[in-house]
């Protein structure tokens, strides 16, 4: 393995936190004899074109240095080709990160574990999830949550995480339960009435919502969470448990594990990794090993 690897940095991560992680990242990599070199994009368009370009050039890792939204761009330049990813988690959410059992906003302590494992060749086969070209590895989310974020992307006030509370409260007053059709690897189509359903590879989103609580992310399946049809103020009731993953206890909701879905409900839009997909129906494939994580082990 070449001892020259690529540095994927988003500047503006954790409001600004990724600029500034990136030299203390560096810095470990290159105490350990790493050459790095920094990739960074104008936009997300870019920056992926020119990960893949580094991936394509024989990189021999890329070390994601960002949040979620980063290391979702990492994982497709990455995934099926054998290059080895190391994360270094310094975004809001950081729900990667987390499940891989990394430190969170501490960019050195990130920078050594992908060393280390580098130089130890201590590399973990993770699974991802694919809706047609486009890799996950948390979670696909549908429903009352992907509103939210519909309702959040258009509003211009106020910033940061708070306008996504005041969408939540928004979508809440204007909640009701939603037709899906779900078509698992079994064939058979469920058709319910549902508040949402999550798809995960991964256990958590949003931060640290640990929606798909139990998924393990090299089993070859996703865990689905399915919350049914309830009240509001069940929702209100429950949605306080999802932090700590009990909600899978409740009455209302319904888990699945699957190693493909389809899902079809009207006036939804899907979300994986916190970034949008497009509207239902979307179809998702959980794909073994997919990609090679540079993480302790479990």
């Amino acid at each position: 393995m070449t001892s020259e690897i690529s540095l994927f940095v988003n500047p503006a991560a954790g409001r600004g936190r990724g600029a500034h992680a990136a030299q203390p990242a560096a810095r470990a990599l290159r105490d350990a004899g790493y050459s790095v070199r920094t990739v960074l994009g104008s936009d997300a368009d870019d920056a992926l074109r020119r990960a893949r370009e580094a991936v394509a050039a024989g990189t021999g890792a890329l070390i994601a240095v960002g949040g979620d939204g980063l290391i979702s761009l990492a994982l497709r330049a990455v995934a099926g080709t054998g290059t080895p990813l190391g994360v270094v988690a310094v975004g809001t959410g950081n729900d990667f990160g987390r499940a891989l059992g990394l430190p969170v906003r501490d960019p050195a302590a990130a920078g050594r574990i992908a060393a280390d494992a580098l130089r130890n060749h201590t590399i973990r086969e993770l699974d991802l999830g694919r809706v047609g070209g486009r890799w996950f590895g948390t979670v696909l989310a549908s429903g009352f949550d992907s509103r939210v974020n519909d309702r959040g992307n258009r509003m211009r006030w106020p910033t940061g995480r708070f306008k996504y509370d005041l969408a939540m409260v928004a979508e809440l007053a204007a909640f009701k339960p939603v037709p899906y059709r779900i078509t698992l690897d079994d064939g058979a189509e469920r058709e319910v009435e549902a508040t949402l359903v999550a798809v995960g590879n991964g256990p958590s989103y949003g931060g640290g919502m640990r929606i798909c609580a139990d998924a393990v992310m090299d089993d070859g399946l996703f865990d689905v969470t399915v919350v049914g049809e309830c009240s509001r103020a069940t929702l209100l009731k429950v949605f306080p448990r999802v932090y700590r993953g009990t909600h899978l206890s409740h009455p209302v909701v319904t888990v699945h594990r699957t190693a493909k879905i389809t899902l079809a409900a009207p006036g939804l839009t899907g979300y994986a990794d916190g970034e949008p997909l497009g509207p239902l129906p979307l179809t998702a494939q959980c794909v073994p090993g997919a990609v090679r994580v540079l993480a302790p082990g479990r």
